[in-house]
């Protein structure tokens, strides 16, 4: 028997065990609520929004990721995310996106959605101008059934080559002070409309010469710990949602980790930096684990559990490299049989739950 079919097994008994649904507090509810995906198709009827919808429904994931292939028409992106809330209306999705402006939108004219500047262009025109322009887009991303976006970049624009930050105009500036200034607008301007956000990328992607998306990146000759001030900044003032984890490797702060794993996967980083010295107590996520940076060294399953050991609530899967539909099904199954070898990797999941719904509630995404 193969490793997915034995996966798939153990789920399906604990289903058999369980008949008429699993407890909000059961091991598997927790574990799902860990997980968000990217998904197939751009209507209702579509077999990868029928395939997400279902493992919503049956408690396997907690969230939903939309990319511009997603994304037909606008009535047609409110019947989905109708859909994916109905799935299991007690404990509905995150259902996100990134939506940061500029080149990096999801949403766009073309099917009547109002784009906005990219964050350089914003911080050009003021913060006064940035409270009215974050405000307007978290009215108009609820209104089409999202509740979170993930923004805002608070990366230092330090490496003027940068292939990922630089050279899409994702950073407000070099300077810390700047950063969070417009980034408090735009955390402040989707929270009155009841999204929620995600500070990204975690430690510091503003300094890189290489993109995460593509393979391993080393930040240890060019990273700056100035980096860190937007982060420490903003979670001191209780506007941190989520915080996004990169992929990003640095050997001075990671001494003696001769598996060179980047930071998503980094005790160090997450345990150690961002819970520990930074005191941040929300929802970390991680960024997408089929980066070229994670795929390229590591297997799923070591993936998913390297990342709940590091410290990440959420484990994000855009489901793009080789597409899945029940990709979902399988992630699940491996927290599953984790948890039940494993009481510490249990009460890791337990703790991200609490977090999670704690957010939810909080954003008032839970009835």
């Amino acid at each position: 028997m193969s490793m997915r079919i034995y996966r798939r097994f153990l789920l399906a008994l604990v289903l058999i065990i369980a008949p008429g649904g699993l407890h909000a507090q059961s091991i598997e509810d927790m574990a799902g609520q860990m997980i968000m995906l990217g998904f197939n198709g751009d209507a209702v009827t579509d077999a990868g929004v029928r395939a997400v919808r279902e493992q919503i429904g049956r408690g396997e994931i907690g969230g939903v990721m939309y990319l511009r292939t997603n994304v037909a028409s606008l009535p047609a992106i409110r019947s989905i995310n109708g859909a994916l809330v109905a799935a299991r209306p007690w404990l509905p999705p995150f259902i996100a996106l990134d939506q940061e402006g500029g080149q990096i939108e999801r949403l766009t004219r073309a099917v009547g959605f109002a784009e906005i500047p990219s964050a350089a262009a914003v911080a050009r025109q003021g913060p006064e101008a940035a409270r009215a322009i974050y405000a307007e887009l978290g009215r108009n991303l609820a209104r089409e059934g999202f509740n979170v976006n993930f923004g805002p970049v608070v990366d230092l624009d330090l490496n003027p080559a940068n292939p990922i930050i630089a050279r899409y105009e994702r950073a407000y500036g070099s300077d810390a002070e700047t950063v969070t200034a417009f980034a408090r607008a735009f955390i402040e301007g989707h929270h009155a409309a009841g999204m929620g956000t995600a500070l990204k990328h975690f430690p510091g992607h503003g300094s890189s010469t290489g993109d995460t998306h593509d393979g391993f990146v080393d930040v240890t000759e060019v990273w700056q710990e100035s980096e860190l001030d937007p982060y420490r900044a903003l979670i001191g003032a209780g506007l941190a949602d989520m915080i996004m984890v990169a992929h990003l490797f640095n050997a001075e702060w990671q001494d003696g980790d001769a598996l060179q794993l980047p930071a998503s996967l980094s005790p160090h980083w997450i345990a150690g930096v961002l819970r520990g010295e930074l005191g941040f107590e929300g929802v970390v996520i991680s960024d997408d684990l089929e980066m070229g940076a994670i795929r390229s060294r590591f297997d799923l399953e070591e993936t998913v559990v390297r990342a709940v050991a590091a410290g990440n609530d959420i484990l994000l899967f855009s489901n793009t490299v080789a597409y899945d539909p029940e990709l979902g099904t399988e992630i699940h199954a491996i927290l599953v049989e984790k948890a039940g070898e494993d009481p510490r990797f249990a009460s890791l999941i337990e703790a991200s739950y609490g977090r999670i719904i704690a957010l939810k509630r909080r954003l008032g995404i839970m009835p």
